[in-house]
């Protein structure tokens, strides 16, 4: 037995942060075995995509402009069926691979997420009555069996979900903290709300950049709420953790100087996106700031057709809106001014300020930093 790391791919891997799993040798093998497909699937197979895409755009008479007129011609190259099978597939052998090392340690890592933490410095407060939304509870987000929701032990399968999907490169989760510390405008924040913070990891960068605020995070799942409390105190940050609805959070108006949401409003159904960035905007005292996280059409035709197939593939049935529709306006149309919308290059260079997409010949997640302030 030994406790996994994120494998072979990653040149710094770390213990995982939380309640370490230990797992046999060999399913650690068959997460490496997974960690090496995507990447192949990422690089190799992607580049070869690309270069059929390009010669048969060359070959066609009208060029596609948007990622919906670029779909007949995706469709038909001979490596496209291969592209989304690999897609798919690797994300089920992920969460196999992941729930089998945590069934393992089943009663263990229950144990350990339920029971009272000693002098906590932040606090946990969960609601048994709160009903969750149906657009919710009927979608296993990511081909995750059972959501994050439904059960104690896929809090685990979710964190460690959250490692391998980086290619084993976040380790110590260098993506939220590069987005908190070079997306979010200086300020003097008294209050900081993040919206869907799942195990925490995108709520404790806060704790660092804006030591003298309190810093307040929600989601759904009383699971990864209860792992997230945890996994804070482990690591010294004092956050209060809330079992709240994003879209209706309960919450005194004006009552925070910055909202944020990482990777929240693509699982959202449009009417409730737009019911969520109008809560965010009721939650700012005046003069406050949205910062958000999620995707955006990149106007490459390829990318954004692979785009829209991923949120199929994916079980991501709400991300198909976001992709289409210009959320920068939406965020005015809810009555945010300053808005911004920037592409986000997670690989150090954070937010392009020019608003240009960053030149990559492998597949990546079309990330964007969307801002707002309330006037």
């Amino acid at each position: 037995m030994s406790v996994m790391t994120v494998g072979r791919h990653a040149t710094d891997a770390q213990p995982f942060t939380g309640l370490d799993v230990p797992v046999p040798d060999e399913t650690r093998r068959r997460i490496d075995f997974v960690l090496g497909l995507r990447h192949h699937w990422a690089t190799t197979l992607f580049r070869a995509l690309r270069a059929q895409y390009d010669a048969a755009v060359a070959a066609s008479p009208k060029k596609p402009r948007t990622g919906e007129e670029a779909g007949p011609i995706v469709e038909a190259l001979p490596l496209y069926p291969t592209f989304a099978w690999y897609e798919r597939n690797i994300q089920k052998m992920m969460w196999r691979a992941l729930t089998e090392a945590c069934v393992a340690h089943q009663d263990r890592l229950v144990a350990a997420l339920n029971a009272p933490v000693p002098s906590p410095i932040g606090s946990l407060e969960l609601d048994p009555a709160l009903a969750l939304p149906d657009y919710y509870t009927r979608t296993e987000f990511h081909i995750q069996p059972g959501g994050v929701w439904s059960a104690d032990l896929n809090a685990f399968v979710y964190e460690l979900g959250a490692k391998v999907i980086f290619l084993g490169k976040n380790d110590d989760y260098a993506f939220h903290r590069l987005f908190t510390q070079a997306a979010i405008p200086d300020g003097a924040y008294r209050d900081i709300l993040d919206m869907g913070c799942g195990f925490g990891k995108s709520a404790r960068p806060f704790v660092d950049r804006f030591p003298g605020a309190r810093v307040v995070a929600i989601d759904l799942s009383a699971p990864v709420l209860k792992l997230a409390h945890r996994q804070a105190e482990k690591l010294g940050k004092p956050v209060a953790f809330m079992q709240r609805v994003a879209e209706d959070t309960r919450f005194p108006g004006a009552s925070f100087d910055l909202v944020t949401a990482t990777m929240v409003i693509h699982e959202q159904p449009m009417p409730v996106m737009k019911r969520t960035l109008a809560e965010m905007r009721r939650l700012l005292r005046p003069g406050g700031r949205a910062v958000i996280l999620d995707y955006h059409r990149t106007g490459d035709p390829l990318r954004d057709f692979l785009m829209l197939g991923h949120a199929r593939r994916n079980n991501e049935p709400f991300m198909g809106h976001i992709l289409r529709v210009d959320t920068a306006q939406v965020m005015r149309d809810v009555g945010f001014t300053d808005v911004a919308l920037l592409p986000f290059d997670e690989r150090g260079a954070g937010p392009r300020e020019d608003g240009t997409w960053p030149a990559r010949d492998d597949w990546h997640f079309p990330w964007v930093v969307l801002r707002g302030r309330k006037g």
